[in-house]
């Protein structure tokens, strides 16, 4: 992209700050909120994080060449004008819209939120969304779509900070996308990094419970999201999830339905899903037909139907739609099977929460000719409720249950796995026979791999797509379908 530069007294304007120290002039070169970013020219924005208080570092942005830092509180001795506002992650927002010149006016926004289903429903949408003739951009969990080259996403946020958010967003802008799919989560939307994406479709998927360890409580996490259906003036609703009228209360304007078991615009007849495919007729209010999907289970029918309505909004005629999702090629890390010519199954999926987890358990089951062996942990520093909820789950619906680590971050990983296999003693877990747990993840899929007999499926869940591991600060290489071609490799399973 081409350089860019912009006054300090402009950008003064746009964040309107509360109280200025100093004359804010010159002209900024860069803005950054993370001060090894920063250099001669850059804005510094004063971010506060969970582990880092971005405020500690700004005498060191200022020594660096930081032409003025943005902050919530007024700092003793810095030799730079400072811009002193309520929340340096709007300010920050706002300053990066401005920057990159307002980009998600050039676009078509539609973002898709819920605790589970966000990836899946917007790779399906970009699908459709070419099939029909559009070219959309994409933003999430797994990838960025700019243009027509797809980037995968190494930061591990789904949702990444606004600067870099409006960046992408820019870069779409110049690349000749028409629209953006983003999954927008509830840290996205409640930290305000899609502040001024300016949505134009909100989608719910499935909300469940997820992330109170932020949030502090379910109410507060639905809130979070119903921020982006508030905004946006077309909402395409789940009528088969719980919080549907929490959302549909809760619209601007329009609302699109769609759904399996309750009555919707966009409704599922005569479904057979199962672990091979789905299949079902739509039923809309002007269009009926038979739809198929090589994707598997119920919840992905759902999915898929949330695509579909996306493609209607959009424009895209039903036939075309229905051709594209019957070619589909699914999502990376989503139900993916690795297959090296062992007699057994081994799935793995990034069913994370115990939503998610019992929905594939339940999908796997009668396709499922012998044991059912989950292998899954439990991000640290996130929802603690959700652990033995999960352990809970996995005993109820699998014949084996190892627990493992998954993220432990600076959490004990030995506290973590108690916590779900506690879960799961309260539903019947046997220590030793039903229940394992075995902290190093690569020795617990081993441990699986090599207890599994023809006819069982294993499932390596909470990870999919993901190619990283944090313990502590560090985040090391890992991927969990390498992980099981390399044991059963191990186990003189080969085949590529």
């Amino acid at each position: 992209m081409s350089e860019r530069r912009m006054g300090l007294g402009a950008l003064t304007d746009v964040i309107a700050p509360e109280r200025v120290i100093g004359i804010p002039v010159g002209e900024v070169t860069g803005l950054a909120y993370d001060s090894r970013n920063v250099r001669a020219g850059t804005l510094f924005f004063a971010v506060p994080g969970v582990h880092v208080d971005g405020h500690d570092y700004a005498a060191v942005a200022v020594k660096d060449g930081a032409i003025g830092v943005v902050s919530e509180r007024e700092m003793e001795g810095l030799d730079a004008p400072q811009l002193v506002v309520d929340r340096t992650r709007r300010a920050l927002a706002d300053a990066a819209d401005a920057w990159y010149e307002q980009p998600s006016k050039e676009l078509e926004v539609i973002g898709i939120t819920g605790t589970d289903g966000k990836t899946t429903t917007s790779f399906l949408a970009v699908e459709l969304l070419r099939a029909g003739g559009r070219r959309p951009g994409l933003i999430g969990t797994v990838a960025a779509d700019i243009g027509d080259e797809r980037l995968p996403n190494e930061d591990r946020n789904t949702t990444p900070e606004s600067l870099e958010l409006q960046e992408l967003l820019a870069r779409m802008v110049e690349a000749g996308n028409e629209s953006v799919v983003m999954e927008a989560t509830s840290h996205g939307l409640a930290l305000e990094r899609t502040r001024n994406c300016r949505f134009d479709v909100g989608v719910v998927t499935s909300v469940t419970s997820e992330h109170l360890e932020f949030h502090g409580s379910l109410e507060a996490y639905r809130r979070a999201k119903a921020r982006l259906v508030e905004e946006a003036p077309l909402a395409i609703l789940n009528t088969d999830d719980d919080a549907y009228a929490f959302f549909r209360e809760r619209a601007r304007d329009r609302v699109l339905t769609y759904g399996i078991d309750a009555d919707a615009d966009l409704r599922a007849t005569e479904l057979v899903a199962d672990a091979a495919g789905s299949r079902f007729t739509l039923v809309a209010p002007d269009w009926r037909g038979e739809v198929t999907t090589p994707m598997p289970g119920r919840f992905n029918v759902s999915n898929a139907l949330a695509a579909l309505a996306v493609a209607h909004a959009e424009g895209v005629a039903w036939p075309v739609a229905v051709d594209a999702l019957a070619r589909t090629m699914g999502v990376p890390g989503r139900m993916e099977r690795v297959d090296a010519g062992q007699p057994f199954a081994v799935v793995v999926d990034y069913a994370h929460t115990a939503d998610s987890l019992g929905k594939v358990l339940r999908m796997l089951r009668p396709v499922t000719r012998g044991r059912l062996i989950a292998v899954f942990g439990s991000a640290g520093e996130r929802d603690p409720t959700k652990r033995p909820a999960m352990g809970r789950v996995s005993a109820e619906l699998a014949d084996v249950t190892v627990v493992t680590d998954e993220d432990p971050r600076l959490e004990d990983p030995r506290a973590i796995n108690e916590a779900i296999a506690d879960g799961a003693r309260s539903a019947g877990g046997v220590d030793g026979e039903s229940l394992l747990v075995i902290d190093d993840r690569r020795e617990a899929i081993a441990r699986a791999m090599a207890m599994a007999r023809e006819g069982d499926v294993v499932l390596l869940a909470g990870k999919g797509h993901e190619t990283s591991i944090f313990y502590g600060a560090d985040k090391l290489p890992w991927d969990d379908r390498e992980v099981a071609r390399d044991a059963l490799a191990a186990a003189g399973w080969t085949r590529q």
